[in-house]
C-alpha cells in the first residue's frame, strides 16, 4: 500500500504494470523486420537494415521489443537516469514475456550485460542492463554473469555523438576476463539498440575470447542515424 505498482510509461497505479491505456500506445518491432539486428523495415523485399549491410557483423542475430518512440523513450530515460527500477523491471518482464522462448531456442548458456564503466556505474548508482538480465535469468532460469565483460575505457554517451564517431567512441572500450569458462551461445543485455555500435563493439570481444555465437536482446530499437 506504501509503495503501490504504478505503469512505468504515465505514472498511474496499475497493479499489472503496464495499464490498458498505455499498452495501446507502445508500438511493438513486428515483421519486416532486420535478421541480422531485429531493426523494423519498410519492405518485405529487405533482408537487412541499412547499418547490417554496410559492416561485417560480430553478433549472430538480436532482437528488441519496441520501437523507440514514446511513451517507451521517456520510460527508459526515467529508469536509466531516475533510478526508476521498480518501472525497469517492469519493461524487463515484459521482454522477458515475449523472448524466454527465443533464449532457448539460441540455446543460450549465459547472460552478459553490457556493463558501464565504473565512473557511470557509481555516479547512476546501478547498472540499467543489469536490472534487465536480472528479470531475464528468472524467466529463463539461465545465470546472469557480471563478471565476464568489462568497461575499461570511459566514454562518452553514444547518444550525444554521430554514427561514425560512435565506432571510435568505443575502440578499446571492452574487455573479457581471462578466467572466464568459454560459453559457445551467450546473451548480451541492454537498454537501446540504436546504431548497433555498443553490442558490435562488445560481441566483437567475446568471440575474440572464444565465443561461438553472440545474441543481443534489449527494450527497444531506435531506427539509427
Amino acid at each position: 500500500m506504501l509503495y503501490p505498482v504504478v505503469c512505468p510509461f504515465c505514472g498511474q497505479i496499475s497493479p499489472k504494470g503496464i495499464c490498458d491505456e498505455c499498452s495501446g500506445r507502445i508500438i511493438y518491432i513486428t515483421e519486416p523486420r532486420c535478421m541480422k539486428c531485429g531493426k523494423s523495415l519498410q519492405s518485405d523485399a529487405e533482408e537487412f537494415c541499412p547499418d547490417c549491410r554496410e559492416r561485417r557483423s560480430h553478433i549472430t542475430q538480436g532482437k528488441g521489443l519496441w520501437i523507440h518512440r514514446e511513451p517507451v523513450a521517456g520510460a527508459l530515460y526515467r529508469f536509466k537516469y531516475r533510478n526508476k527500477r521498480q518501472s525497469g523491471r517492469i519493461l524487463a518482464r515484459e521482454l522477458a514475456m515475449h523472448y524466454t522462448e527465443q533464449i532457448r531456442k539460441w540455446e543460450i548458456e549465459e547472460i552478459i550485460p553490457i556493463p558501464l564503466h565504473i565512473s557511470r556505474r557509481r555516479s547512476r548508482g546501478f547498472n540499467q542492463a543489469e536490472v534487465i538480465a536480472g528479470e531475464l535469468a528468472a524467466a529463463s532460469g539461465i545465470p546472469v554473469r557480471t563478471d565476464v565483460l568489462f568497461r575499461i575505457k570511459k566514454t562518452s554517451p553514444q547518444k550525444s555523438l554521430g554514427k561514425n564517431e560512435r565506432q571510435g567512441n568505443l575502440q578499446g572500450a571492452f574487455a573479457v576476463s581471462g578466467s572466464w569458462k568459454v560459453r559457445e551461445n551467450v546473451l548480451l543485455v541492454d537498454d537501446i539498440y540504436t546504431t548497433g555500435a555498443t553490442v558490435e563493439k562488445a560481441a566483437k570481444m567475446l568471440k575474440k575470447a572464444g565465443a561461438q555465437n553472440v545474441y543481443f536482446l534489449t527494450i527497444s530499437i531506435g531506427q539509427g542515424i
